[in-house]
């Protein structure tokens, strides 16, 4: 049976500008062949056992050639996959898309063209600039600009596309700016016509440089300026003064590691997303149903006895989130409780058991096992029965502390946290090129298996210390950050409150006082 092929726009860069069918194709490929322009956030969608080919440049071997990339994607059909090539932005706009679809038609292959947001207009709109504009562009031409001058010649007719529309846009043109410049100036274009290219938009690399045709190239020269970018020629780019709002969002130019478990870091991700940064979600933790039968029994056996509890003390969402899973399992109900007091560490705690009803007593400060003790400490009662339903790495203190002061504590395990990460080539080039800005621990276990993870990948090139020596960490409270130190990190961020809010807080005012990527 032969497979189908999807050629899917992959949109400009930032993962969440990728079409709903482009989702969805990639959500059921067998094998996703992808290069540098594409998000490699794109692949978290893929399903389990699907197959990654990347067919950029890496440091042993060139970039793939097009004729090459052309007849994999039949290889991959023909073996009755469903393939999907992700390409930067839109796949008909020089994406070479016509040469990959005539190869299959000419073998009999299904496919399908699934257009993409274009980088042409994307990322000049996350520049502050719209390439349109009522009084200033009523039109505009896409144009190539990574061939060679002769090249160019004989493709682009100078003369009429030099004052064809109001805007001109030139894709990948940055080492021919003072000849495309130039070509302008001699066929019509004023000197003093503005023009702006925009490194990488959308991504957290995204840098932009204006000037006019007149001065562009020094000023390209000066500042180092590297492909790839977007060329906008033509008075809209006056519009990037008022109108430059992705870099005033308060993580504009950070992408940011995101390592605690992928089931709980939508809220950390979506915070990261809004104020402009660009998370990168590597999770190293798991959490799964426990596997020790002695654990099992001692969770059935506390449910048994839900009614002799004078207190239940909820340490995480984790800790919720299996304690129910456990109660409905058992078919337990729990109004046995109705006698007990119930009190959370943290509102995000809290609000896990508000959604299923419950209004516990929360710590006002703290967020941790002593405060527990701190808070409730006066009225804790020699005698009393206390459960604590917990993980299996939860810190022995609060139960020796508990039995200390006289009280009954049953630490039941209902949740273990293991170690996961599968190998990330995309990260291990992150962390070497000091890509990855900052890095985020939310728990100390996290800590712990990221730097496995590292040492795992790297093998021999690197440590996990000198892949981290250059971002930035940043931790959810003290005893997260007690463990980084301990495991040699410097730690630069700490959260006010051992909340995912108030880590992000602190990302926000880090970036403050980090350089900012706009010339102008």
């Amino acid at each position: 049976m032969i497979g189908k092929v999807y050629l899917v726009g992959a949109g400009p860069g930032d993962a969440r500008l990728i079409t709903i069918k482009g989702k969805e194709c990639i959500e059921k490929a067998d094998a996703v062949v992808y290069d540098r322009l594409a998000s490699p956030r794109l692949l978290r969608w893929m399903k389990p056992g699907a197959e990654k080919v990347y067919v950029g440049k890496l440091p042993d071997r060139h970039t793939m050639k097009q004729e090459e990339i052309n007849q994999l994607l039949v290889d991959l059909a023909l073996t009755g996959k469903t393939v999907v090539r992700l390409k930067g932005g839109d796949p008909t706009i020089f994406g070479r898309v016509g040469e990959e679809a005539e190869l299959l038609y000419r073998h009999g292959i299904a496919f399908e063209i699934v257009p993409g947001i274009t980088s042409s207009i994307s990322v000049p709109a996350y520049a502050g600039i719209p390439v349109t504009h009522r009084d200033l562009a009523s039109s505009l031409s896409i144009i190539t600009g990574h061939e060679s001058p002769d090249k160019l010649d004989r493709m682009i007719q100078w003369d009429k596309v030099t004052n064809a529309t109001g805007t001109l846009i030139f894709m990948m043109g940055v080492a021919k700016i003072g000849y495309i410049s130039r070509q302008l100036i001699a066929h019509g274009r004023p000197p003093e016509t503005p023009v702006a290219l925009v490194r990488w938009g959308t991504r957290a690399e995204q840098d932009t440089i204006t000037g006019t045709l007149a001065d562009i190239e020094e000023i390209v020269k000066v500042a180092n300026f590297q492909p790839p970018a977007v060329i906008v020629v033509g008075e809209v780019v006056l519009q990037r003064e008022h109108l430059k709002w992705a870099e005033q969002l308060p993580l504009f130019g950070k992408r940011i590691l995101v390592t605690r478990a992928r089931s709980q870091a939508s809220q950390l991700v979506s915070r990261i997303e809004d104020l402009g940064g660009e998370p990168y979600e590597f999770p190293v933790i798991e959490t799964v149903m426990p596997t020790s039968s002695l654990d099992i029994s001692e969770i059935h056996q506390a449910l048994d006895k839900l009614n002799q509890y004078d207190w239940v003390f909820f340490t995480s969402v984790n800790g919720v989130d299996f304690f129910f899973h456990h109660l409905n399992e058992s078919g337990k109900d729990i109004r046995a409780l109705a006698g007990a007091r119930i009190a959370a560490v943290g509102p995000a705690t809290a609000g896990a058991l508000r959604e299923r009803g419950i209004a516990a007593e929360m710590l006002k400060e703290r967020y941790q096992a002593e405060g527990l003790v701190d808070a409730f400490g006066p009225e804790l009662k020699a005698g009393q029965q206390i459960l604590l339903p917990r993980g299996d790495l939860g810190r022995s203190w609060l139960p020796e502390e508990l039995t200390r002061m006289g009280l009954h504590v049953t630490d039941i395990k209902t949740y273990e946290t293991v170690l996961c990460g599968e190998d990330d080539d995309e990260l291990l080039k992150l962390f070497e090129e000091g890509g990855i800005h900052a890095v985020t621990f939310t728990s100390s276990s996290t800590v712990t298996n990221l730097l496995r993870v590292l040492e795992r990948m790297a093998g021999d090139a690197h440590t996990p210390l000198e892949l981290l020596r250059d971002s930035t960490v940043a931790c959810i409270g003290p005893l997260t950050a007690e463990t980084a130190r301990e495991a040699g990190l410097n730690v630069s961020i700490m959260a006010e409150e051992a909340t995912i809010e108030s880590l992000v807080d602190a990302l926000c005012e880090w970036n403050k006082d980090e350089p900012r990527r706009h010339r102008d």
